[in-house]
């Protein structure tokens, strides 16, 4: 009986396991059809028949972004938005550049753990682990580097040097999304209830408002 139970328990998590993972390829490639009216976690399949080179090719990561903005960084993607190819796929490209003291500021990919390595410059970077721990792991990286952020987490990226300095990461998602604190906390349309920032941040709301302002 007892052989019986533990037979059914390996069963069980090995279909559990199943369920919890994503689904494996089932064809060769899924290249994403943008004009689709079909609403899927994704993007639809266009006939692979009509799949062309391009539809699994980009270029311009070799150029510089544009780093003249109030945070001194620019991020290029290169997710399926870029290259349809890459639906379902689950891996994407980005390449950051910082101006001399710019910054990539905190923010979170809902869906994708990123790994950044330094190509040119020094960079202070960091992730900060969930509640109630709130627990900072950081690390001045110099060129040739690798630092890897874990999904979720709120993590940053900081030029300490007086020259530019550029990075490329990649990412476990098509699609990773991106949601920058600050943004999201002080810039929401329509805005967060300056009474509950207030609160939240231990400020006086005139504090708030003036930060809300700058968004």
């Amino acid at each position: 009986m007892a052989s019986k139970f533990i037979l059914l328990a390996l069963l069980a998590l090995s279909f559990s396991r199943t369920l919890a993972s994503d689904p494996g390829q089932l064809q060769d490639f899924c290249v994403a059809d943008r004009t689709s009216q079909v609403f899927v976690n994704g993007f639809a399949c266009k006939d692979p028949k009509t799949a062309v080179v391009e539809d699994f090719f980009f270029s311009g990561l070799h150029m510089t972004g544009n780093t003249s903005n109030k945070q001194g960084s620019a991020v290029t993607a290169v997710n399926v938005a870029q290259i349809a190819g890459l639906n379902t796929l689950g891996i994407s490209l980005a390449r950051i550049d910082f101006a001399p003291y710019g910054q990539n500021p905190p923010h979170i990919h809902p869906r994708a753990s990123e790994i950044l390595t330094v190509l040119e410059g020094s960079l202070y970077v960091g992730f900060v682990t969930s509640n109630p721990e709130n627990r900072l792991f950081s690390k001045v990286l110099n060129k040739g580097d690798v630092f890897v952020f874990p999904q979720g987490l709120i993590h940053f990226q900081f030029n300490t040097g007086d020259k530019e300095a550029i990075a490329i990461a990649a990412l476990s998602s098509k699609n990773p999304g991106v949601i920058t604190i600050a943004n999201a906390v002080f810039g929401s349309k329509s805005s967060i209830s300056n009474d509950i920032l207030a609160k939240a941040f231990h400020v006086d709301k005139r504090i708030v408002d003036h930060i809300q302002a700058q968004f």
